[in-house]
């Protein structure tokens, strides 16, 4: 088997847009996920290396002479990143003209004519679940036989295969815990609310909600949750364990890894025993018993989608979360002990001033640990993507343009009454009103206070915080002398 390249390539300064990252930008604070999705056909396929660049710091030169000893190139891209990776690949066919270079991730699978279109390096691009399809390819197998798979022929033009059925028994799939080991520094992964280091994985794919906005299940992982045995999962946190010690949390990245409340409750039960600590995505639709079961047996976190603080727009998404059930809930996890990271969305249909202000309050009612702000994101293959087209909410005629020339989110919507000026202030003004309180502050300088590595931790993370608010304003500067 000729050797391949897995590859999450250089890219902004600080952006977060490996191959485990839900929304491809430069966030706040310095923030990496795990580059999962390509850990696990790395997995599958002898002879190949994972190379996570913007973790490690790993500019184009040293990018470019280690993509020289290998025969096949797989690149993670995204919308935000794509004309970047394509500059990539490029590169990597001008010093090797004989490499195989495909591209896989959600772009690719919505868009594949048009991403093989972007470049002529690229020689063909994988659609839906990547995995095997990637192994096929190092295998050296004829590209019209692959299922799954849209390609360029020898005339240039562009053929697309068959769909490849999605995988049902996701215990075939191997463990990434040894990819992890052999290619990545996993103290290079930081995300502000999980305990440094520490490490995600998933253990199943899809998702049963319908929200209008997120990426994977209407992409990638489907809306049938399909997912691994309790017991494989137990065995490779075993496993995790005993590989790294070092690590202080783990993190279940499943879009709702409590969307099977009787799985998770028997994986719960075999973590317990483990004595490790783990977080995970969750629904605020948990009653207490439950949480506290999950707390008795390592649970530390939940990272919980608000997303906004009106009924009238939770229904428009299709959140299936109403505001007195997210009350209920988060009220539980306080009594139980668990953490809250919650996320909030700012720019959704219908958003008004009133609205945004209405989304504040809410959040400081909850009160959660800790919150992140984002800007609506309509990205290609989403519900939202198609209502913004034909409302004619976005701003620019390139609809895939998603975030500035440093990587930070844009504001790609506008309402009625609400222009993308407004709603990208709105971001700064959320944060301040959240965090400059009495109780934040206190709970943050209370975990600087019992933690030596926390303290510096979080003085690194304000400074960049404060410079990052001021990179937005600029941002915000800049397009309105734009015009």
């Amino acid at each position: 088997m000729s050797r391949t390249l897995y590859l999450s390539p250089p890219s902004f300064d600080g952006f977060d847009g490996g191959a485990g990252s839900r929304y491809q930008a430069r966030r706040e604070v310095t923030s990496f996920w795990y580059p999962t999705w390509l850990a696990q056909p790395a997995a599958l396929t002898p002879n190949s290396r994972l190379l996570d660049c913007p973790p490690h710091n790993v500019g184009m030169e040293e990018c470019l002479r280690i993509a020289k000893d290998f025969d096949y190139v797989i690149i993670n891209t995204s919308t935000p990143s794509l004309k970047n990776d394509c500059r990539v690949a490029e590169a990597i066919k001008a010093q090797k003209p004989d490499t195989k270079i495909g591209f896989v991730g959600a772009h690719t699978m919505v868009l594949p004519t048009e991403t093989l279109k972007a470049s002529p390096a690229i020689d063909w691009v994988g659609r839906k679940e990547f995995d095997f399809t990637c192994k096929e390819v190092a295998e050296g197998r004829d590209l019209a036989t692959i299922a799954g798979l849209s390609w360029r022929d020898q005339d240039g033009k562009i053929k697309h295969n068959p769909e490849r059925e999605m995988i049902q028994d996701m215990d075939t799939l191997p463990w990434v815990a040894d990819v992890y080991q052999r290619d990545l520094k996993i103290e290079n992964y930081f995300i502000g609310y999980l305990l440094h280091p520490y490490i995600s994985m998933y253990t199943g794919r899809g998702c049963p909600a319908q929200c209008t906005f997120c990426l994977w299940p209407q992409t990638i992982g489907g809306h049938k949750y399909r997912v691994r045995s309790p017991q494989n999962v137990a065995d490779e946190m075993a496993y995790m364990k005993k590989l790294f010690p070092q690590v202080k949390e783990f993190f279940f990245d499943d879009d709702t890894f409590t969307a099977n409340l009787p799985r998770a409750r028997e994986i719960a039960k075999k973590l317990g025993p483990l004595g490790v600590h783990w977080s995970c995505n969750s629904r605020a639709n948990l009653d207490y018993d439950t949480i506290k079961s999950f707390k008795d047996n390592g649970l530390r976190l939940f990272l919980v989608g608000y997303e906004s603080g009106n009924d009238d727009i939770l229904t428009r998404i299709k959140k299936g979360v109403t505001m007195d059930e997210m009350r209920q809930f988060t009220r539980a996890c306080h009594q139980a002990g668990v953490v809250i990271h919650g996320t909030f969305i700012l720019g959704l249909p219908v958003e008004t001033k009133q609205s945004i202000e209405n989304t504040i309050n809410f959040a400081k009612e909850l009160d959660v640990f800790s919150l992140q702000v984002s800007l609506a994101a309509p990205y290609p293959g989403t519900e939202l993507y198609e209502q913004a087209k034909l409302n004619g909410w976005f701003v620019k005629k390139d609809k895939t343009d998603l975030v500035e020339g440093d990587g930070f989110q844009q504001s790609t919507l506008e309402f009625p009454g609400l222009s993308k000026e407004e709603i990208f202030e709105s971001v700064e003004r959320f944060y301040h009103r959240y965090y400059l309180r009495p109780k934040p502050i206190l709970r943050i300088i209370k975990t600087m206070l019992e933690d030596q590595d926390v303290l510096v931790r979080r003085c690194r993370e304000g400074y960049e915080f404060f410079k990052s608010m001021a990179q937005r304003r600029s941002d915000l500067a800049a397009a309105k002398a734009a015009g």
